[in-house]
């Protein structure tokens, strides 16, 4: 990455930061509860490996095919850079990938090898594929319950009022731990309805807690993105998942549409 870049990637990084850092001063909140997966879509694999030279081990990708490419292709490369004696990363430094946008069941076993947690399981039987195919490998994946808090029809997720008893069905599974919930506001200039979602997403999720479904590992809120995760800091969240904030004036956004950070 050319020097420039990398200097404009890091005034970035900064600058997105101090906007965390003042959001959760304002809701009252230790900087330490809110982690940052930076959605790596559309940037090239050496803005990656700046992240990772930088320290940034949580990174999200949309697409299946995609994070399994990149996250193979970044092993690669942190193995080679091992036998570099100007190196000082290691396998410990490689990036726990997340993958935040959609997942069909044919896709779950080439995904179970890379992505370290699933935000968008939404369905009994995308679970119950993913409990089979983590039972193979010998693994036990971490997986969030995407819920349509906004009931917006061209959005995944399962409904508010389902969510309870889907929950319960997903914590019995073996080889499946469920984390937490994920859920995407309306994209709007008007933060009264970003509001409302994270606020119900936010009672939502301390009701299931209350329940003790998922028991001790339900600790994660994933919501917030670039355009709101001041809002969501505010309302609970503990992971954010940005991109675009991230990358200006390194890349050109694509087709900046719902889901492009979800």
């Amino acid at each position: 990455m050319e020097p420039n870049m990398k200097h404009q990637l890091r005034s970035n990084v900064d600058r997105v930061m101090e906007r965390i850092h003042a959001a959760c001063d304002r809701a009252g909140r230790r900087r330490d509860q809110v982690r940052v997966v930076i959605v790596t879509k559309y940037v090239a694999l050496d803005v990656i490996r700046s992240l990772l030279e930088m320290g940034w081990r949580d990174l999200g990708e949309s697409r299946p095919q995609e994070l399994c490419r990149r996250a193979a292709a970044t092993r690669e490369w942190v193995e080679r850079q091992i036998h570099n004696p100007a190196n000082t990363l290691t396998l410990d430094d490689l990036p726990r990938w997340h993958l935040v946008g959609h997942l069909q069941r044919n896709k779950v076993k080439p995904v179970l090898k890379w992505a370290h947690v699933i935000h968008s399981v939404d369905t009994l039987r995308l679970a119950e594929e993913i409990n089979a195919q983590s039972v193979e490998a010998a693994v036990t994946t971490d997986v969030l319950l995407e819920v349509n808090v906004a009931g917006e029809a061209h959005k995944h997720g399962v409904a508010v009022a389902a969510a309870v008893h889907l929950a319960e069905m997903i914590a019995t599974l073996k080889r499946v731990r469920l984390c937490g919930l994920m859920a995407m506001a309306p994209l709007t200039d008007d933060p009264a309805p970003i509001r409302r979602v994270f606020e119900r997403t936010g009672e939502l999720f301390d009701e299931i807690r209350h329940e003790g479904i998922g028991g001790d590992d339900f600790t994660e809120l994933s919501m917030g993105m670039t355009n709101d995760f001041e809002h969501a800091i505010e309302f609970g969240a503990t992971l954010l998942r940005i991109g675009s904030a991230f990358f200006e004036g390194i890349m050109q956004p694509v087709g900046e549409q719902v889901g492009e950070e979800e």
